[in-house]
This record gives structure tokens, C-alpha cells and sequence, in this order.
């Protein structure tokens, strides 16, 4: 006897009052996020830190202020017919005018980018958060070189940023962080991560692993809900901060207040904030699997068996 199929679970119809009003609060708040940079954009003015979640990251705001309702959910047609996601990649309508996303569809094209992430970002949420980097691997990135990435004064000049890299030990556990240390610098960290070894020692500790929820919702796409997204990019936006104020650059034309953590104090600080993001990251890291987790349980069974799982790598920082 044929053993039975596995039915999909029934979809989650919202009207579209209820849909209309969820997709243009999300606008509303992506637009408030993405100001500053668009403004500046028109201005072709750059910004050290915040530009970064949008060169880092690439994305462009049109593209951040749109509204996925996730997977397993239908959009109820308005009075103007089907919702507006009907022309978008990867949704379909069925007979009744319910638009919704094409699970099996997009799997077929990114199953093993799902997998990758969900591997990823599960493995780092079993680990403890690892604190004593003290972001040096800003200053490893700058260690005893004339040019610099941005273009912003280093607080302690060469000679006293030099010697901060050379008083401490480096213990920087993130590839993509490490592949911009200067060649003086790579071999003083304690770890050579590489894109291989990335699964294995990602941490909730680390600033850039928790900066990368952001484009891991970005890479998942339309399997993330919208109001996920734009929470990895509010942290994302507040750790990057923290990241240039523990820097080696004076980030005073921007307000902001060095983190010093070439001094007792300012490393109290820093790990006291890394604990928080490490907190904070938890429930994104939760809400990215759950999404992980919907797809496979609505989409066919293997749909997203797609061979081996591909590198997904950053473009840099």
C-alpha cells in the first residue's frame, strides 16, 4: 500500500485591509530607515558608516520597502483585483484571486542558497557568544598602512594605531572581516578563518555575524516576513555604529563618541554592548530558521533538494 502524501498546511488568507495596511506601515518605516542615505545619494555625498549597509549589503532602498508576508500566507484580492506582488518573481494567484508565494517555485532557483543560510545561522545560534575581540579587526584592517579605507582621520594617528594592534592579541572569528586584514596583520590573528571553516566558528558574539542577519533576510528574499527584514537592518544600522565608534577612526564629524578600547574602560564597553547584540540576535536568528522552517513544510517534499549547497559569500566592506 502506498504510504499517504504529506499535505501542505492550509494557507493563511489575510484581507486586504489587513495586508494594505501591514505593506504600507513596512514602506513607511523602510523610508524613515533609508532617508538620510537617499538624501545624500541626491547630493552624491558619502557617508562612512551608514552607506556601508547599502554597499556592504548591496540593496537598494525600492527594494527594502517592499513587503513579503512570508511564506504559507495568501494575499486576499482588493478592489482593484489581485495584490500588486502578483507581477513579482515567485508569486502565483490561484482561481480565486488570492495571490501568494510559489514555495516549490523558488526553492527550485535558491534551494540551496535556503539550506546554506539555514545551516549557517543554525549553527551559530547553538554556540555560546564569544566576547574578548575588543574590535580590533577594524584595526587589522589599517595596521601599518598609508591608505585607509575611509576617508576619516585615524584617532591615535598610524604610530598609536600600530601600536595598539601590536599590544594586543587579535582574535577575529569571521571571514569576512579577516580577508581585509592587511597582510602585517593576518598573521597575528589567533584563528585563519576561511569560507570553509565559516559554519564552524561563527559566533553570536561576533559584531559582523549579527550584522549579517541582514543579508541573510536578504538572500532568503520573499521567504522573510517584511517586518523581519527591516529588524535585522535596525540592528544591523546600530551595530555598524558601534563597529566605526570602536574603530581606529575619529568618528566625531559624524557625533559620535569614541568607544576607546585601547583603555579598560572602553572595553568593558564594548564587550557590555557585544553581550547586548548577542541577546538581541538570538530572537532574529529564531525568527530567520522559522521562516526556513515554513518553507520546507509548505513546499512538496525534496523541493528543495537541489544538490550540493553554494558558497554565499559578501561582496566587502
Amino acid at each position: 500500500m502506498t504510504a499517504p502524501q504529506a499535505q501542505a498546511p492550509a494557507l493563511v488568507v489575510l484581507p486586504h485591509e489587513t495586508w494594505a495596511a501591514s505593506a504600507h506601515a513596512h514602506a513607511e518605516r523602510a523610508d524613515a530607515f533609508t532617508a538620510g542615505h537617499r538624501e545624500r545619494r541626491s547630493r552624491q555625498e558619502r557617508h562612512a558608516i551608514e552607506d556601508f549597509l547599502f554597499e556592504y549589503y548591496p540593496t537598494k532602498p525600492a527594494l527594502l520597502r517592499r513587503w513579503h508576508p512570508g511564506a504559507g500566507v495568501a494575499l486576499a484580492p482588493g478592489p482593484d483585483g489581485p495584490a500588486p506582488h502578483a507581477a513579482w518573481r515567485w508569486y502565483t494567484v490561484d482561481d480565486e484571486g488570492r495571490t501568494h508565494l510559489d514555495v516549490a517555485a523558488f526553492l527550485a532557483d535558491r534551494g540551496s542558497t535556503v539550506a546554506y543560510v539555514e545551516q549557517l545561522v543554525g549553527a551559530t545560534a547553538s554556540r555560546p557568544a564569544a566576547t574578548g575581540c575588543f574590535g580590533l579587526h577594524e584595526w587589522a584592517m589599517v595596521y601599518r598602512q598609508d591608505a585607509h579605507r575611509h576617508p576619516l582621520p585615524l584617532r591615535l594617528g598610524q604610530d598609536g594605531t600600530d601600536a595598539v594592534v601590536e599590544g594586543h592579541r587579535i582574535r577575529c572569528t569571521h571571514v569576512d572581516a579577516f580577508r581585509f586584514f592587511t597582510p602585517q596583520a593576518a598573521p597575528r590573528n589567533t584563528l585563519q578563518p576561511t569560507r570553509e571553516t565559516q559554519p564552524a566558528l561563527e559566533q553570536p558574539g561576533c559584531l559582523h555575524a549579527n550584522m549579517d542577519l541582514y543579508k541573510w533576510a536578504l538572500k532568503l528574499g520573499p521567504l522573510v516576513p517584511g517586518d523581519l527584514l527591516l529588524d535585522t537592518f535596525e540592528l544591523a544600522r546600530e551595530i555598524r555604529c558601534t563597529d566605526m565608534e570602536a574603530s581606529p577612526y575619529d568618528v566625531s564629524s559624524y557625533g559620535l563618541a569614541p568607544v576607546a578600547i585601547e583603555t579598560p574602560d572602553g572595553k568593558a564597553e564594548y564587550v557590555r554592548r557585544q553581550r547586548d547584540y548577542a541577546v538581541r540576535s538570538r530572537d532574529l536568528r529564531a525568527r530567520l530558521l522559522a521562516a526556513c522552517g515554513a518553507a520546507r513544510s509548505e513546499a512538496p517534499p525534496h523541493a528543495a533538494d537541489h544538490g550540493p549547497r553554494r558558497r554565499v559569500g559578501r561582496p566587502g566592506p
